[in-house]
């Protein structure tokens, strides 16, 4: 029997492939990937389930940090809002899944892996490539592509194999991670609907503001409130647990998928945009004006990449180089205030503050020049358009 790696979530799609390629005579060897989205509960309901199923082996990698190390880190760093609306929660995070399904294929040696992903998506494209270069003597299955499946024909084929799971379509699609849960439903299939205040994860219980400080090393988020975390990761939970009641984070995406069709998501991310936001505007007093600028032209790139899947692409790495080293004065504290549905950054103390008074104060007083200095500098600084008018003037 060839082994095969599925990646595995308990979900239909997944179930289905589990039982169908048990049939085509594979031996299923079942891999669910976490990456700070299910509960310990959940991950022992998915290998109760994968159990049920007869695969031969099941395994969970819990890829929550280094999902952190190999993503996230670098879109905290280029400040990265694709569409300058969402943080790239899920398809950061299948990159992710992948590399890990594709080295659990190389630790068991199998000959196949298979993923869920229908035909009409982006997580199909990462999947593949992530495959073809990491695994590249694999075969790569993916039954509910290749086989056109409805939800409905998988169901009853189940049936037909005595396998009565529930799998009640609920009214909305939600995936869950470290950096953030998309929302999928009815509203998100056309272009005027938004998402009722029922369809979000995490309901409004907060309505009184709250004051946060964050403490940043190195463009890392460090601390909250004075408190300092093992790892980045695990204070990027505490923020969105203390700040996701109140509704912050919400929106809908509507962007470019792989394949060239337009796509709408819902997404709630309140740990996610605070922490960009707040290191975005740390960077503006810590940074000089052009690392500022070249941050931004490469990391506007780095994340659409990442989104189309060329994370392996050897260009990230460089560019991922870029932005660590400007990280290196990105240290203090950011103080934030959370409401109701929003958050204010109210401003930022750190020694590397070049918005230092010792220099000047903008609009009313300067210590290391004087007035003839900027009449020279105002002269020069615009002499070639000067020149370019007093050229062309008479002619319109």
């Amino acid at each position: 029997m060839k082994k095969i790696v599925l990646a595995f979530s308990g979900g239909l799609d997944t179930t289905f492939c589990a039982v169908w390629l048990r049939q085509q005579g594979y031996e299923v060897h079942a891999l669910t990937v976490q990456t700070g989205g299910f509960t310990p509960e959940d991950l022992a309901q998915i290998e109760a389930r994968a159990q049920l199923l007869g695969v031969a082996s099941f395994a969970v990698a819990d890829l929550t940090h280094d999902y952190y190390e190999q993503c996230i880190r670098y879109l905290v760093y280029g400040n990265i809002l694709k569409n300058s609306t969402y943080p790239l929660s899920v398809s950061a995070e299948r990159i992710s899944q992948a590399i890990a399904v594709a080295k659990h294929v190389q630790h068991l040696g199998a000959q196949a892996v298979a993923h869920g992903s229908t035909g009409a998506g982006n997580d199909q494209v990462r999947f593949d490539m992530v495959f073809q270069s990491m695994v590249p003597d694999a075969e790569i299955i993916t039954p509910i592509r290749d086989l056109r499946l409805s939800r409905e024909a998988e169901i009853e084929f189940l049936q037909a194999q005595n396998i009565n799971l529930d799998f009640a379509k609920s009214a909305y699609s939600i995936n869950k991670g470290l950096w953030g849960t998309s929302v999928g439903g009815r509203e998100t299939l056309n272009s005027r609907q938004p998402l009722p205040e029922t369809a979000w994860p995490t309901q409004v219980t907060k309505t009184e503001p709250e004051s946060v400080s964050l403490q940043f090393e190195k463009g890392e988020l460090k601390g909250i409130n004075g408190k300092t975390y093992p790892h980045p990761a695990e204070a990027i939970v505490a923020l969105q647990e203390m700040s996701q009641p109140f509704g912050i984070g919400r929106d809908v995406h509507v962007g470019d998928t792989i394949i060239g069709i337009k796509g709408r998501v819902g997404f709630e991310a309140a740990a996610p945009l605070i922490i960009i936001k707040a290191h975005h505007l740390l960077e503006k007093h810590t940074l000089t004006k052009w690392q500022l600028y070249w941050k931004e032209q490469l990391a506007v790139w780095y994340g659409n990449w990442l989104h189309e899947g060329h994370l392996l692409d050897p260009t990230m790495r460089n560019i991922e180089a870029f932005l660590t080293d400007t990280q290196t004065t990105v240290t203090g504290t950011v103080f934030c205030t959370l409401h109701p549905y929003r958050f204010t950054l109210d401003g930022i103390e750190s020694d590397h503050d070049l918005m230092s008074n010792r220099f000047g104060t903008y609009g009313e007083m300067n210590n290391t020049w004087n007035g003839e200095d900027v009449r020279g500098f105002a002269k020069i600084f615009g002499n070639q358009t000067a020149i370019y008018h007093k050229v062309n003037g008479n002619h319109g």
